[in-house]
């Protein structure tokens, strides 16, 4: 069953001077358009796992997160959306925020956890809820199903590629790109930004869903210390770039993504003349949780 949700993501180019004086041409694949909240992976992630619910009559969404995760925002918008009911088991002690809010106006249930407990998600879901009722959605949308979502960006594209790069964090997003590049025999190089520390653990998961990690090059140095972590010079970055460009990135992922690829071209890791895309992921309400950086 076909979830009714046209999206819109454009591919615009990135006019700058300093990519001029470079030779480089450099796009961005604007997955932030889809929608305000089921932006970007999101929506990418959480599609067919939607379409499984659907045509298995599931009516309730089980998923998890932090207090202020993105994919939590998009998983009540989409319920709301397409006729669930969504709940929320979200990681450490009970609190209210902007994110958390819209949540709950979106009807989404929050139950609050220990961090402790939190670690066994499944052993959560076991506890509460049937699988036959309920639909178990791992944290950011991580699932084969989301996988494959990711994957379908690689046919929207309107031209071919030197390089595509993409921020990651469980690594679902990257690892679909890559399984779009092969379906679509595309000799593209595929990058990610992961945003957390120590995140070799990304090339296990890459193995687990049959993506061979030497086909991946993670770049490990724009971490900023570690996931939501962010440092002068990141939010500087962000600052220039949105007002140069008007397009709006965030400290946890997009804006990590950005710094890094301008950061390569000005170490001019690429050769004259190529042509990358940057997939921005959304997620712009991340934002919300670093306002006191800016």
């Amino acid at each position: 069953m076909t979830i009714p949700f046209q999206i819109y993501s454009p591919v615009e180019e990135i006019v700058d001077p300093f990519l001029l004086n470079k030779e480089i041409s450099l796009f961005i694949k604007r997955d932030d358009k889809i929608h305000p909240f089921i932006s970007g992976n999101k929506w990418r992630k959480l599609k067919h796992q939607l379409e499984y619910a659907k045509e298995h009559n599931i009516k309730f969404l089980v998923t998890f997160g932090g207090a202020w995760s993105n994919h939590l925002l998009a998983t009540a918008a989409a319920a709301a959306q397409f006729g669930f009911h969504a709940i929320a088991y979200v990681r450490g002690e009970q609190i209210r925020n902007p994110i958390l809010d819209m949540c709950r106006i979106y009807g989404m249930e929050l139950r609050f956890v220990d961090r402790n407990s939190y670690r066994d998600k499944a052993e959560i879901f076991r506890k509460n809820h049937s699988a036959d009722e309920f639909l178990f959605i791992d944290e950011g949308g991580k699932s084969e199903l989301g996988l494959i979502g990711c994957s379908e960006i690689v046919a929207e594209l309107p031209q071919e590629y030197d390089h595509i790069f993409v921020a990651a964090g469980t690594g679902t997003t990257v690892a679909g790109i890559q399984l779009g590049i092969q379906q679509n025999n595309k000799a593209t190089k595929v990058h990610a930004v992961p945003v957390l520390k120590g995140a070799d653990f990304l090339k296990d998961q890459f193995i687990e869903w049959k993506i061979d990690p030497k086909n991946i090059i993670l770049h490990n140095d724009y971490h900023f210390s570690g996931y939501a972590k962010v440092k002068p010079e990141l939010i500087d970055f962000i600052k220039s770039f949105t007002c140069k460009t008007g397009i709006m990135i965030e400290p946890t992922y997009t804006g990590k993504l950005m710094y890094a690829v301008y950061d390569l071209i000005n170490k001019d890791y690429f050769k004259p003349n190529s042509k990358i895309l940057v997939v921005h992921t959304g997620g712009i309400t991340g934002i919300l949780g670093h306002l006191d950086h800016f």
